[in-house]
């Protein structure tokens, strides 16, 4: 058994462990996605071993993000000459990736709205913290460079979410047209 498929187990049994707080789970479904609350991708792809293996990757890197990001976080607050914004933005960086792995859980479970937030955060998170990390003297450069390791793992998520296995598992919901009314002069 490869390493990924372990992990993917490991998803496996988290949705028998939290079984018995589904309902829960569904009213945060509810709050986070709105009317797509219930959209679900392919059964039979969601539950195929290339999607659950792409997940279980996916699952890995963002374990590494947010070791990388706890460790900034120990860093930060161990340096005395660190300042209040590094502080601060290691703990809402840990706080923001540890969010992320309920994203991954809920779309392995097949859920269509999750998976969505996952690829636009994926997208989204590089691309603020490369331009956070660029700006001059914001961050130590210890933490400029943690950053920018980060971002090239995240791009690395964004390819695997991007993917055609994935992409076929979660169709984009048809948008139904809305009617127009007429201007009456």
């Amino acid at each position: 058994m490869s390493a990924l498929d372990a992990v993917a187990r490991v998803l496996d049994l988290a949705d028998r462990v939290l079984e018995p707080v589904e309902p829960l789970l569904k009213f945060l479904d509810v709050v986070g996605a709105g009317r797509q609350a219930r959209r679900r991708g392919d059964e039979e792809a969601v539950e195929s071993g290339r999607v659950r293996r792409a997940f279980a990757a996916v699952m890995v890197l963002l374990a590494v993000v947010a070791a990388v990001d706890f460790v900034a976080a120990i860093v930060a607050f161990s340096l005395p000459e660190v300042s209040w914004l590094p502080r601060m933005r290691s703990v809402i960086v840990l706080l923001i990736t540890l969010s992320l792995f309920y994203f991954v859980w809920r779309s392995s479970a097949g859920y269509w709205w999750a998976y969505s937030r996952l690829r636009l955060f994926s997208i989204v998170f590089p691309v603020v913290t490369a331009v956070l990390a660029l700006i001059p003297g914001l961050y130590p450069t210890w933490m400029t460079v943690e950053q920018l390791a980060v971002c090239v793992v995240l791009v690395a998520v964004a390819v695997i979410l991007f993917s055609a296995p994935l992409r076929q598992a979660y169709p984009r919901p048809e948008r139904h047209a809305r009617p127009v009314e007429e201007i009456s002069d």
